[in-house]
This record gives structure tokens, sequence and C-alpha cells, in this order.
């Protein structure tokens, strides 16, 4: 017999199998012997009350009969004869890889084709970028097989619940190698260490089912006739054609936005969030959090949520990462983007959050005249302008190489340069700065007055034990790539299929994943 039961614990009684097991009994009504497994379904924390934290828990219970497997059997990847019509997915990030998976299991090939290095062969790259301060405009956080997604840490929570199958997702990740929690945490989330190995895991299963995975193949260019890509044009020479083309480049492909507006391919401007990084020691938060001095052991790295209104203006925390750091994510020298991530342990000692504010059309384009760049209220490029200077201008502002500007919390909040630096983890470096010269006025207004309200929501956040580093301006993308609303495919060339992040159409990697699949079930239904 199989029964669903609800039950509340004490973090220590959660984590302790015989504690869990003599609670299943008694709500149960069952003796422990007749109790023969577990799973769990839902997993959550209730830190509302002072006096109690509470692990609230959904389980179904195995009664006189052996535990099933979570899943009866693993979802079937076949191998593709060589008829199969090919579809070229351009980039390998979540969006990419989710849809080469679909397409596989629709009977597709698909052949994906990634500007950058697999995820052995970027992580040189990324050392060098830690280390001297150099960016591979190639080979980056960005770019790279698995995408911005590899190390954005693996954050799996989405409100995307009506864009497609998040329990496909999930279960997939699982499949390739993520632990058993990703199905049953409230906020899911895999670990910048692990998630290169189940990227891996998911390319060599393209391949092993017939499909390719070419790397430091970068797209340049297409051949388009009678409202269709023809064939594309890679960096190195090749000319490739398929049956259709998934554009999945992800939110800083600039290149290809550029691109796509040479050749009169419709694309629009769209709002995105710009701001800052803002680092804790996580014993703050937890504290905060907690509402205790020391974090129960049985408890994980706390986290937040916070969001206000300063002026009509959103102010709002993004990409929070307990026990994460802060990572240079530039895609070009002569440029500062921070964004940040955490292993699965969450074990590091700073918490640290994206705090942005939400940038529209009217006062990008405001701030660009007021520096005297010269575009169009109506140019499709106009927020990536802004984006790119005022990461420029943080660039200009700091040490050299990827050394950031920053400053202390409350010090950033009164304008003052901070006199020395608190311990933190952004390794290239930080160094203390007017950050007030590389943002532009209503952003630098609206975060002061932001982290002001926060403080008040959470007692001791609002400290000089905290860091400000500029610029986080990579939340999601400043260019909308149109598509048809039933179709998929953009307006104006009908096999081609803006994806992901890079497109507008996603914002975290189940969302980018989601509409991978999407797609690919789209293009299986016509071809």
């Amino acid at each position: 017999m199989q029964t669903i039961i609800q039950i509340r614990l004490k973090p220590s009684e959660a984590a302790e199998n015989s504690s869990l097991l003599k609670a299943i009994g008694q709500i149960t009504g069952q003796a422990l012997e007749t109790i023969k497994g577990y799973h769990i379904l839902k997993k959550s924390i209730d830190a509302r009350s002072r006096q109690q934290i509470w692990v609230n828990l959904s389980i179904v219970v195995f009664i006189n009969e052996p535990p099933s497997h979570r899943f009866a059997q693993a979802l079937h990847f076949p191998l593709l004869p060589s008829s199969v019509k090919e579809v070229i997915i351009i980039g390998a990030g979540p969006a990419g890889l989710f849809a080469a998976l679909e397409c596989i299991q629709l009977g597709l090939r698909p052949i994906i084709i990634e500007r950058g290095k697999d995820v052995r062969a970027r992580r040189r790259d990324l050392a060098s970028l830690n280390k001297e301060g150099i960016v591979n405009p190639e080979s980056n956080y960005c770019f790279g097989e698995g995408g911005a997604g590899t190390y954005s840490d693996g954050k799996l929570y989405t409100r995307s619940n009506k864009r497609g199958s998040i329990d496909k997702i999930l279960r997939l990740f699982y499949q390739f190698g993520a632990d058993e929690n990703i199905l049953y945490e409230a906020h899911p989330h895999i670990g910048t260490n692990k998630l290169p190995h189940i990227i891996t895991a998911m390319r060599e299963q393209i391949e092993a089912s017939g499909g390719k995975v070419l790397f430091e193949k970068k797209l340049v260019d297409f051949v388009i006739k009678k409202e269709s890509i023809q064939e594309i044009i890679t960096a190195d020479g090749d000319r490739m054609k398929a049956a259709a083309y998934i554009l999945a480049t992800g939110h800083s492909a600039r290149d290809i936005f550029s691109l796509l507006y040479e050749k009169n391919i419709s694309i629009e401007a769209k709002p995105f969030a710009l701001g800052v990084r803002v680092e804790h020691p996580q014993s703050i938060i937890d504290a905060i959090q907690y509402h205790c001095l020391l974090r129960d052991p049985n408890l994980p790295p706390a986290s937040y949520s916070l969001v206000e209104q300063v002026s009509e203006r959103g102010v709002f925390s993004f990409c929070m990462c307990p026990g994460g750091i802060i990572a240079p994510a530039a895609t070009a020298p002569g440029e500062i983007v921070v964004n940040g991530w955490s292993p699965s342990k969450r074990d590091n000692p700073y918490a640290n959050s994206g705090m942005v504010v939400q940038i529209d059309v009217l006062t990008a384009a405001h701030f660009l005249k007021k520096n005297k760049t010269a575009l169009p209220d109506n140019h499709p490029l106009l927020l990536l302008a802004f984006q790119k200077e005022v990461e420029q201008a943080a660039f200009r502002l700091g040490g050299g190489l990827q050394v950031a500007p920053a400053a202390r919390l409350v010090d950033f909040c009164n304008n003052k340069i901070s006199a020395n630096l608190p311990a933190a983890s952004y390794l290239p470096g930080l160094m203390a700065a007017p950050l007030q010269e590389a943002l532009p006025n209503f952003v630098h207004h609206t975060l002061q007055e932001g982290f002001k309200a926060f403080g008040k929501k959470m007692k001791g956040y609002y400290t000089n034990d905290a860091i400000v580093v500029a610029t986080e301006s990579r939340t999601s993308s400043p260019v909308r790539i149109p598509r048809d609303a039933d179709a998929l495919h953009h307006p104006q060339i009908k096999n081609l299929y803006p994806c992901g992040e890079g497109a507008g159409y996603a914002g975290g990697i189940v969302s980018a994943a989601m509409d991978g699949q999407r797609l690919a079930q789209q293009i299986a239904s016509i071809l």
C-alpha cells in the first residue's frame, strides 16, 4: 500500500532517518517494520516563527510493499537513422541542449554549433579570467558548453509553469546526474561544481543518438532567400544547411543582435534590469533569517528575496546565492560585469545577490543622449548600447583588467568612498571607488533608497560589513527577437526559431530549457 502524508518536523528530526521514520509511523499509525520505504515529494522550510523553524515535508510512504524507483524507467533517446531531417541549433546553453534532446525524442537530428569551448577547455579560460583578468571573448562565463547556465550554479526555480513541463526538465537533470533532491526541494539547486559533469553527460547522449555538437563554431552570417535561411556561414568558412534553425545564443551574444540588425531582420529593444552585486557574510543573513546567532547545522545557508518601489521604479534582488561567490562575467575586454554562483554545498562564507533596477527605453534613451551617444529612441539596439556604456564606465572606474569598483554598503548609500574594503569572494580583486560615477543617476539613487528600505525589512542587512560591487548588468537580454505567436518562427524568416533568454523568451535555466523543448516540438509538428 502507498499513502501520501504531510509532516512538519524540527530541522534535526528531518535530517535524521530514524526520527523521520518514527514520525511517519505516528502519522500513519503503522508499526515501523511495516514501513518499507518512502520518497520525499516536496520539502520546504518555514522560518517565520522566531521560536521554532520547521521543515515541511510531503512524503509518499510504502507500507508492506517494497519502495518503487522514483521513475519506472529512464527517458529514452533512440539512435537516429541516417535518413532523418536535421535541425541546426545555434548555441549550447540550456535552451539549445534541451531543444536537442527533445529533437532526438521526436525523430529529428540536432546539430549544435557553439562559439565557445567544451566545459573542460572552458575551465582554463575561466581560470585566466579569475586569476589574471584576461577575458576571452569566445570562452568565458557566458560562452561555451552549457552557456551561462553552466556557471550560474544551477538554480532550477521558475514561475514559468505554464510554458512546458518543469517536471520533465528536473527529471532530465536527475537522469543525467543531478542529486535527487532537485525533484522535491522548494527551490532546487544543482551547484556549479556539479553542473559541468551533467552538461557533459547530456552532450554525450546527443552524440550517442546520432546528433552532433561542434565547438568553436561561431555563426557569422545567414544566406536568406524567399523568407527562408538557405544556409548559415561560420567563422571558419563552413556553410551549413538544415530544415530548420533554432537560434539559442543567450543574452550576451551582441554580435548576433548586430548581425540580425545588419541583415534587416526584425529585432526590438527589450526592458531589462541593471544594478550591482551586494555581498554579506553568510552569518549575517543566517542570523537575520533564522532569528539566531548561529545557524542550526541541519539548516541550509539562508537566502532572501527583496523588492521595493522607489519613486515608482522597482528595485529587487536577483539570483541570490547563499554560500556563494561573485564572479567576473564580462564577455569582452574593457567592461566589468559581475554575476554570482554557489557550489552544491553552498559552503562559502559569503552570501551575494544581484540588486537591480528596472530599465526601460525612455530612461535609457535619456541617459544615452546625456552621454552624447547618438541612437534614435526607437533603435532596437538602444538598451544594449545603454548596457554596454554602463559596463565600460565600471571598467574605467575599476583598477584595470577585471578589478571591479566597489564600496561598503552604508558608504555606498552615503556617497562615500570606502577607506578600506572587507574581505570578499571576488577573485580578480576590488577597488574602492565612487560608484555613482559608473551607474546612471536614477539607478544609483534607486539602489540607495532600496538598500535603506531593505535594511528596515531585514534588521542587520544595512551594514558596512556588506560590500557593493558594480556592475550586475546581464540579468536578461536587452533585445527581443520577435516570433509568430502560434508558429513560433521569426515573422520574416519562416525556418528561423528564436529561442531562450537571448531571444527574450526565458529568464533562467528551466524556462530556457522549456522554451527549447517547445520549439523542437513545433518544428517536429511541421517537418
